[in-house]
């Protein structure tokens, strides 16, 4: 079952953005990241898509999941012990990629990112609220292709993650390009599983100064996989 979620609430918070992006208040920078708020804040229509998958069958280092195989050592240890999984895409909205920015202010592009990115944490955020309420999910991780290095989990197989989640383009407006990244750029694609396991791919992914990194790199995580048989 495909589930779109297309009334995602957002509200943005407008002093927490201007602190992230360094925006001092009562400055005329100020008064233009208002403007571009309020502009998100009209169009911004932040969505998800999911889907109630099952784990079919197993190899060394693959998992196969409604009949697409993936290759990932990590995915298929991560999902040794789980039998139902939820592929997703949230994305921040394509609306918010049609509007005109101000060309006379250089950080428009970035600052209007920023506010993508928040559009973004809303999607995500109501994406796992409703799999709390209507799959009775607890506690549960996430991975992500092309999170992490290289080997976790290639970015190629975006592909076959798409393949789980029908027409995405047509339900929510995101497409892969030819490299596999997504458009719109604030967008996320994993596999949701139950786990009592904290894990973040972040944790097997040595990139850094990295502005996402959401916990540290664990050496002795990272060499388990490795070196697994």
């Amino acid at each position: 079952m495909i589930q779109a979620l297309t009334d995602t609430p957002v509200e943005f918070d407008i002093e927490a953005l201007m602190g992230r992006v360094h925006v001092q208040p009562a400055t005329a920078d100020a008064k233009t990241f208002a403007r571009l708020v309020d502009m998100a804040s009209e169009v911004a229509r932040p969505k998800a898509l999911l889907a109630e998958s099952f784990v079919e069958a197993r190899g060394e280092d693959t998992i196969c999941i409604d009949g697409v195989t993936f290759t990932s050592r990590m995915l298929r240890a991560n999902l040794d012990q789980v039998e139902r999984v939820f592929p997703y895409v949230a994305t921040c909205g394509h609306e918010m990629d049609a509007v005109s920015l101000p060309r006379d202010e250089f950080l428009a592009e970035f600052w209007w990112d920023t506010i993508k990115a928040a559009a973004l944490t809303a999607a995500t955020k109501h994406l796992q609220e409703y799999l709390q309420q209507r799959f009775l999910l607890g506690k549960s991780a996430s991975m992500n292709p092309g999170s992490g290095d290289v080997d976790v989990w290639p970015i190629e197989q975006q592909q076959e993650l798409f393949g789980l989640l029908g027409d995405v383009k047509s339900l929510i407006g995101v497409e892969l390009t030819p490299s596999f990244l997504m458009v719109p750029n604030k967008s996320i694609s994993g596999i949701r599983f139950a786990t009592e396991k904290d894990f973040r791919s972040c944790q097997v992914c040595r990139r850094e100064n990295c502005s996402g990194r959401a916990a540290p790199f664990d050496e002795a995580l990272w060499e388990s996989i490795r070196h697994s048989p």
